[in-house]
C-alpha cells in the first residue's frame, strides 16, 4: 500500500486547492453518497446549520464551493454537516515540559486518507496543519501558539452535527488558547463521539470528550486515545487496544527519566504504532507540534518531515505501508 503525501501553501483557496478537489472529489463523493442521498442533509440545511455554528467560516465556505463548481452534493459535503459515519484509530499525548509539545499517532487505512499538510491564511491566521475532507483539520498549529489534534471516542453513536475535522479547522482559523478552544468545543455540535487534545504556548492543555446530544465534558487530560474514560464499545476497544495505549502514555509521562524525544521515539513502537493496515487501523504518520516555534515534524519509520510556520517546505513523499506482525482483529459491532 502506498500513500503520497503532498506539503501545499496557498494563503487563498485558489488553483491549488482546485486542482487537490478534483483529485480526490470522486473517492469523497462515492463515500459521501454511499448510503444514498436522501440520508444527506439537504444544502439549505447544512449552510444554515454553518451559519449558526461557524459563521465566521461561511466566506470561505462559499469560495471552496464556487471553486468545486457550485454543485449540490460537494457544497453538501464541504459543509461536513451530518456525512456519513468512520472510524479512526489515533492516540494523542500533550508533553508539557518547558516547551509545550502536542504528539499523536494517526491510525486509519492507507486509501481513505488524503496526506495533505497545507500552510494557508485564509482569514488571516497562518494554519499548519494535516488535511481531512479537503479543507476540515485532523491535528494542526496556528501562528498564535494553539496545537491541536483528534481520536475517535470508541463509540457507535451517531447524531447531528458536524463532523469534527471542520470544528478544528474553525478553531484553528479563529482562537489563540485552549480557553478560547474548549467554548467552541462545548458549543459546536458533532455527528460522532470524539476526543479532542488541545494545547497552547503557556502549556495550558485539555482533553474535550464529545458525543452527539451529550454536554462536551472538558477535562485537564493529557492522553487521549479510544474511549472516553468508560468503554462502551468492548469489540472496538479490544482490536485497537485503546486501554493499553492509554496507559502506556500514562507510564511515559510519569516516568522521572523520560524525555521530549524519547516520547516521540516511543510513537513508532508497540502498542502506538500498528501495521493493521488492511482493517484500517494501521498508521500513517506520527505528527508533532510544538506550538511556541509554530512548528511540526512528520514521522515514518524511515523518516521525517520537518515544516513550520516561518519555513515551510512544498514537496511530495511517497511512503509505503506493509502489513507485518499485526495481529488485530478488525472492529465488529
Amino acid at each position: 500500500m502506498e500513500l503520497i503525501f503532498q506539503a501545499v501553501a496557498e494563503d487563498r483557496p485558489g488553483d491549488k486547492w482546485q486542482t487537490l478537489f478534483v483529485r480526490h472529489w470522486p473517492a469523497y463523493e462515492h463515500w459521501f453518497l454511499s448510503e444514498g442521498i436522501a440520508a444527506r442533509a439537504t444544502y439549505d440545511t447544512c449552510r444554515s446549520k454553518l451559519r449558526q455554528h461557524m459563521p465566521e467560516l461561511e466566506p470561505t465556505y462559499e469560495t471552496l464551493c464556487e471553486l468545486a463548481g457550485g454543485g449540490d452534493i460537494a457544497a453538501r459535503f464541504l459543509s461536513l454537516y451530518k456525512p456519513p459515519a468512520y472510524l479512526t484509530g489515533c492516540s494523542q499525548v500533550v508533553w508539557p515540559g518547558d516547551e509545550p509539545m502536542l504528539v499523536r499517532n494517526y491510525d486509519y487505512s492507507p486509501a481513505l486518507c488524503e496526506g495533505l499538510i497545507q500552510l494557508s491564511r485564509w482569514n488571516g491566521r497562518a494554519v499548519l496543519a494535516m488535511v481531512d475532507c479537503l479543507w476540515g483539520v485532523l491535528d494542526g498549529v496556528n501562528e498564535d501558539g494553539l496545537a491541536i489534534s483528534l481520536t475517535f471516542g470508541g463509540r457507535q453513536v451517531v447524531g447531528d452535527g458536524f463532523g469534527i475535522p471542520l470544528v478544528l479547522r474553525y478553531i484553528l482559523e479563529f482562537c489563540e488558547t485552549v480557553e478560547q478552544a474548549s467554548a467552541v468545543l462545548k458549543r459546536i455540535p458533532v455527528h460522532m463521539a470524539y476526543n479532542v487534545t488541545a494545547t497552547d504556548r503557556s502549556g495550558k492543555f485539555i482533553t474535550a470528550f464529545l458525543a452527539p446530544g451529550e454536554s462536551t465534558r472538558i477535562r485537564p487530560l493529557a492522553v487521549a486515545t479510544n474511549h472516553q474514560g468508560r468503554i462502551d464499545w468492548h469489540n472496538y476497544a479490544r482490536a485497537t487496544a485503546t486501554v493499553e495505549r492509554e496507559r502506556f502514555l500514562q507510564f511515559r509521562l510519569q516516568d522521572a527519566e523520560m524525555t521530549p524525544e524519547h516520547l516521540i521515539e516511543s510513537f513508532q513502537r508497540s502498542p502506538l504504532y500498528t501495521t493493521a493496515y488492511g482493517q484500517g487501523f494501521g498508521t500513517l504518520y506520527t505528527a508533532v507540534y510544538w506550538p511556541r516555534r509554530g512548528a511540526a515534524r512528520y514521522l515514518w519509520p524511515d523518516g521525517a518531515w520537518e515544516q513550520s510556520i516561518e519555513r515551510f517546505e512544498e514537496g511530495i513523499r511517497h511512503q509505503h505501508f506493509a502489513p507485518a506482525g499485526d495481529v488485530s482483529a478488525a472492529a465488529k459491532g
